[in-house]
């Protein structure tokens, strides 16, 4: 890891920190804690400082997160607030939860510790256990573990990876450079050798990874993560939307979106690849109008048609 972690570096590390110190009695080695999560003390005391200033009105010292290090050892004590029974709505509850296993994929986060406890308890006191099922995307076991140990030494790793723009598996040798979670999905970048450039790869589609004895050195410093990047030189597709079908603007990025009489909503989306927008079109079906499309994406609900139709023919 490098010297200095990002913002976003730190709250990730803090938010798996904090509750495992907490579940310690409060304190623990600086040693225990560096090795455990990967990191030295100066990045500890950077992700302290951090969690540091969260709190709850009036953000007095006894409503704020107290956490520091001592010579030897780091210390966590939580405000009173957090003892006090939750009182969330039914969206902060899922958010809350959906976030809680999300987190628990994080390096040197157990399965059963407290984090998990807080987890199952607040989905038992709310009946989230039974009303509704969260499903958080997650890699094959122990791929997040094996691309950690790839990151730590800066070794090469093959993956057989599933594209979905192009609806196919390939293998490919990458440089791994980092792995973030975004959105509630885990992300890996890095460098393609057979692309010879940056690719993003989600971990829920690599199917196999084997760890490679070449090494590979990164690079100093990597901008903020960018899941999608529109260029302007994308072909794009404008879709009216019945009401039904308006959960592609959340699942597909797009340029532009206008609330229409009767709960349609039209939407602009850049299309990256053929496969994907076909499969898209052949799932929408009658809930979506194609109302502007560019010339190369005309005949896509139709090629897409024809293209299923010809897997089962053979």
């Amino acid at each position: 890891m490098s010297a200095s972690l990002s913002g976003r570096q730190r709250l990730e590390r803090a938010l798996a920190i904090v509750p495992w110190i907490a579940g310690q009695g409060g304190t623990a080695s600086i040693e225990e804690v560096c090795a455990r999560f990967d990191i030295d003390a100066e990045q500890l005391q950077s992700c302290l400082t951090t969690v540091s200033m969260v709190g709850v009105y009036p953000y007095t010292p006894d409503a704020l997160l107290d956490a520091g290090m001592e010579p030897d050892h780091v210390f966590v004590k939580l405000p009173d607030y957090f003892s006090r029974p939750l009182r969330l709505t039914p969206t902060q509850t899922f958010s809350l939860i959906a976030a809680g296993r999300a987190l628990l994929s994080l390096p040197g986060t157990h399965a059963d510790g407290p984090l998990a406890r807080a987890i199952a308890k607040v989905a038992a006191a709310t009946g989230a256990t039974t009303a509704v099922e969260i499903d958080i995307d997650t890699a094959p076991v122990g791929v997040l573990d094996q691309l950690q140990t790839a990151l730590a030494a800066h070794r090469c790793v093959e993956i057989e990876y599933y594209s979905y723009s192009r609806d196919s598996w390939s293998v490919r040798t990458i440089d791994p450079w980092r792995v973030q979670a975004v959105d509630g999905r885990w992300y890996l970048e890095a460098h393609c050798h057979s692309a010879e450039d940056t690719r993003l790869f989600r971990l829920d589609r690599i199917r196999e990874l084997e760890l490679l004895d070449q090494t590979f050195a990164p690079p100093a410093n990597l901008a903020p993560l960018a899941i999608f990047e529109v260029s302007g030189t994308l072909p794009t597709l404008t879709l009216d939307l019945l009401p039904g079908a308006s959960w592609v603007a959340t699942q597909y990025p797009i340029e532009s979106s206008t609330q229409l009489d009767g709960g349609r909503l039209r939407v602009t989306l850049a299309v990256s690849a053929l496969p994907w927008v076909e499969r898209l079109l052949l799932r929408l079906g009658d809930d979506a109008e194609i109302v502007a499309v560019d010339p190369t994406l005309a005949t896509a609900r139709a090629d897409g048609a024809r293209r299923v139709l010809a897997r089962y023919l053979h």
